[in-house]
């Protein structure tokens, strides 16, 4: 049974959920993105991103962009990890600065700035969801991503590597 396929469409479920989430905390909750939630945002939407693109291909192709996948995963938990730091750091902060000014310069944050545009504090200290930070949720999310990626790019590796010994045969 291949199982790739229900597992990119599993991640994008989710990515889109949690942009969602997201989107609902800052409008409703008025909770302002800060520079490492906008890229959280950026990073969730690029795994989204490949995972669709993996859906459409197959071989070499899923298996590369898969890969890219997993590397959009790796920076998410990465600036995730980074945010948490700087949330049990409070004497430390991303306030303004050139982040969050380049950040909100660029194309996406002019386009869909309620998405994209950094507002917030990093070190605001906002209220956690069922025991954890908003920026550990994600680092948790994006962990889960790396492992169903892992086992995407081993499950395609294990195919095409069967498929060549059958046509040597």
């Amino acid at each position: 049974m291949n199982i790739t396929k229900p597992l990119l469409t599993t991640i994008i479920a989710i990515c889109i959920t949690l942009l969602g989430i997201a989107l609902y905390l800052q409008i409703i909750e008025k909770m302002l993105p800060c520079p490492y939630c906008v890229l959280q945002r950026y990073a969730f939407l690029a795994v989204s991103a490949f995972c669709l693109l993996a859906l459409t291909l197959q071989g070499v192709g899923r298996r590369l962009v898969s890969t890219l996948a997993l590397l959009a995963a790796v920076f998410g938990i990465s600036v995730a990890g980074k945010h948490v730091w700087i949330l049990n750091n409070p004497e430390l902060t991303c306030g303004i600065d050139p982040l969050e000014t380049s950040l909100n310069k660029i194309f996406p944050a002019k386009l869909l700035p309620t998405m994209f545009r950094a507002d917030g504090i990093c070190e605001t200290p906002y209220p956690p969801l069922l025991g954890l930070s908003i920026p550990a949720w994600s680092a948790l999310w994006f962990g889960i991503f790396i492992l169903m990626l892992l086992v995407v790019l081993v499950r395609n590796y294990k195919i095409q590597e069967r498929d060549l010994f059958r046509s040597l045969n």
